[in-house]
């Protein structure tokens, strides 16, 4: 027994002194800062969260975790002074926003009166998401990519999804086209990460879209390295343990959809460059193509609805490079059979699911979640945007996609894969 305490003691001396002498090295050399937080964990509301149901780990490895804890907490409080918060160009406080973005100035928001009370069923219908998340995760028969390997194996570039608030004990995982321009306002306002005239902003319809999505505004998991080398992923297991996981997902087929309408059906000139002209010039033979997207639409040269489908389903796509995050599978971006997420939103539910949300997080009277768009892209389109969709496509795309209508409870749409 002694001779356990004594090792645990060495242990904990030998941490100590090499986070010690990382600090000093990255100080002196200014590679890097430990930009520490504050407290690493928030206590979750008895009851409001389920348990992690990993395997305990072996007491020496939870001393160790307990000890970093308490000294990266301590250290963060320390630190806050150093802490770099974004500083923005000054804006007139709103509680609209001015609709710089043509996406939003063509959409616009939704800004009647939606019912959020609780509902008593709410908390039943998160425990059958999540369950049946863990379920297929655990079934050995349903076999799709990347489902088996480990936390550990997961590459730093594929974790920039993950959004982490050290404030309140939060990590998001956004996914693109679902809601995850105002989830990201929402963590902005709760991280504190942008100012406005340094004043933190709290109001989330008052911070421009051209800021949201710029990836300095965030810390992000893929950050971590960068920041506590070595330790990052340690770090990240964690902050995974103590702090509060979600995402919001949706109807796969429809977020294609969306996706198609936001960056093909708008003058977009990154997406008409990168995706567009190959797009053109790949399915519909066209060889000659203007530069700028203004001209292509004034010449009437757009992508094709069933252009984007034969791009997605082209096995030469993926090997000249993996999907862009606004198509590629949720199960790529946020890892859920290696992440126990406690809370799955979905954008079908987006109202009740986000009041509910932000009730267990405890943040509900800080903020409210911003509107709707008015023209959001909804389920009952689909049968219309297929139907000019030859059916082997659209089974293709159904295998492409099966992972996320079958983790996140979708059904098959049997409509669209028959003749």
């Amino acid at each position: 027994m002694t001779k356990m305490r004594l090792l645990r003691l060495w242990i904990v001396l030998g941490s100590v002194f090499m986070i010690l002498l990382i600090i000093v090295y990255w100080d002196n050399v200014g590679t890097a800062h430990f930009y520490l937080h504050t407290s690493l964990s928030r206590p979750h509301p008895p009851g409001a969260f389920p348990t992690t149901g990993k395997d305990e780990e072996r007491e020496f490895v939870s001393d160790v975790d307990e000890f970093l804890d308490k000294l990266l907490s301590s250290s963060g409080k320390q630190n806050d002074p150093l802490k770099k918060k974004t500083e923005q160009p000054p804006l007139h406080g709103s509680s609209k926003p001015i609709l710089r973005n043509m996406e939003e100035n063509v959409r616009g928001y939704d800004w009647s009166t939606h019912d959020t009370k609780q509902n008593p069923d709410q908390e039943k219908l998160q425990a059958e998401r999540r369950n049946m998340l863990r379920e297929f995760c655990a079934n050995s028969s349903f076999v799709f990519p990347t489902k088996n390997r480990s936390f550990d194996d997961i590459p730093n570039y594929e974790l920039n999804h993950l959004i982490v608030d050290d404030r309140h004990g939060i990590i998001y995982c956004y996914v693109p086209k679902v809601a995850c321009t105002n989830w990201k306002r929402v963590m902005i306002v709760l991280s504190e990460s942008l100012l406005d005239q340094g004043i933190p902003y709290k109001d989330p319809l008052d911070i421009p879209r051209e800021h949201v999505h710029n990836t300095s505004t965030h810390l992000t998991f893929n950050k971590f390295w960068r920041r506590y080398g070595k330790f990052s992923r340690h770090l990240m297991k964690i902050k995974l343990k103590k702090y509060t996981k979600f995402l919001f997902v949706r109807d796969p087929f429809v977020r294609l959809i969306s996706a198609f309408r936001s960056k093909f059906e708008l003058e977009n000139d990154e997406f008409y460059r990168r995706f567009a002209v190959p797009m053109l010039k790949l399915y519909s033979n066209h060889t000659s193509l203007p530069t700028s997207v203004s001209e292509a639409f004034s010449a009437g040269l757009k992508v094709s609805f069933p252009d984007f489908i034969q791009y997605l389903i082209d096995p030469r796509t993926e090997k000249l490079a993996p999907f862009n995050e606004h198509w590629r599978q949720v199960y790529r971006l946020c890892h859920p059979c290696q992440i126990d997420y406690d809370f799955v939103g979905k954008l079908e539910t987006l109202d009740e699911d986000a009041a509910q949300l932000l009730q267990l997080l405890k943040v509900d009277k800080l903020l409210h979640f911003p509107p709707s768009y008015r023209n959001r892209t909804a389920s009952s389109w689909e049968e219309d945007w297929f139907a000019k969709i030859p059916l082997a496509w659209r089974q293709q795309l159904y295998k492409l996609y099966e992972a996320d209508f079958v983790l996140f409870g979708y059904p098959k749409p049997e409509n669209l894969l028959k003749d």
